[in-house]
Parts: C-alpha cells; structure tokens; sequence
C-alpha cells in the first residue's frame, strides 16, 4: 500500500466530517392548523363498548424555548362510535390542550395534559385527556405527527358508570 494514500484518506474524511453541518434544533414557535385521522375506542358500563375510526382538525400554537417547546391546542374529532343499544353513541370530542416537549433536533417528542368534552347522543361530558406524542417536520411548513390520548368520562351513558375512551391520532400539520 501506497505510504501518502493513508494520510490522504484520514484527510478527505476529516475535511468532510468538518465540513457537514451538524443537526439543528427545529424551530417549533407558531401557529399551527391541521387535519387527523386515526382511531378511538371506547369501554363504558355493563360491558358496553365500540370502535371507529376518529377525523378532526386541530388549531395551535408552540413557543420554542431551545430544547423545551411549550404551546397550546384546541381539537375537534368527529366520531360515530355506537356503544350498544342501551349505552347510545359517542359522537365527538373536543379537546383544549396543553402540550409541553423536548426538541430532539430532527423530532419533537411531547406530553398532552388539558381537558376534553364528549358529546354522545345521551348527554355530553367532560373529563381530563392526557397522552404522548411525537411530531416530525416534513419540509419548511409541514409536520407529520402521531398522538396517543386518553380520556375517562364520568356521566355519559344512560348507565350509572364511566366511559373511558382512548384516541389514536394520524395527524399532518401546516405550520404558519
């Protein structure tokens, strides 16, 4: 082997190494609007319970505060979850959250605290949501994110009893 091709090589890999731009932190502050599609599933009293698939729109608002992000949200799902014959049916939630997380450079991973309202076709109600979630940025203004929720209803049913209730969201994101 070529004595000089050695140190030559060490030098191109360091001249590139140097040279690449290392991974920036996203910058999350502003207003946001998007659409969801995913899935809820719903367990209330006396074995009452159902599934479906959930789509909605969400409006918001991130502070980026370097690693930390902090920001506001308010969603809609729309639902025909049937819970049986004798429990009625969930048909949307609402939902006004807080979300708080850490910016990973290349991701956004979070945590969802606030408070949601459930309309069924009995009464409507409304209860602390909590979840996670994970938002990835695709281009300049467009965010691809999932979101994990869950919800546990008090009085919504025609049953004395809870609805407890989890949503499963697909959600993309145009970020202004």
């Amino acid at each position: 082997m070529n004595p000089t091709v050695k140190p030559l090589s060490v030098l191109i890999a360091a001249a590139l190494i140097a040279s690449a731009n290392p991974a920036l932190a996203e910058d999350w502050t502003g207003g946001y609007a998007g659409f969801s599609f995913g899935y809820a599933d719903a367990d209330g009293p006396g074995g009452s319970s159902g599934d479906d698939t959930a789509i909605g729109a969400h409006l918001g608002y991130d502070q980026d505060f370097g690693n930390f992000v902090l920001g506001g949200e308010l969603e809609y799902n729309r639902l025909s979850l049937n819970l049986g014959q004798s429990q009625g049916s969930l048909d949307s939630m609402t939902r006004l959250k807080l979300r708080g997380g850490y910016d990973f450079g290349s991701a956004l991973g979070y945590v969802v605290i606030g408070a949601a309202r459930a309309e069924t076709s009995v009464d409507s109600d409304t209860a602390a949501v909590y979840g996670i979630g994970v938002a990835y940025p695709i281009g300049e203004n467009f965010v691809i994110s999932g979101e994990a929720l869950r919800q546990d209803f008090d009085d919504v049913t025609r049953s004395t009893g809870g609805l407890d209730s989890n949503v499963f969201n697909l959600r993309t994101t145009f970020r202004f």
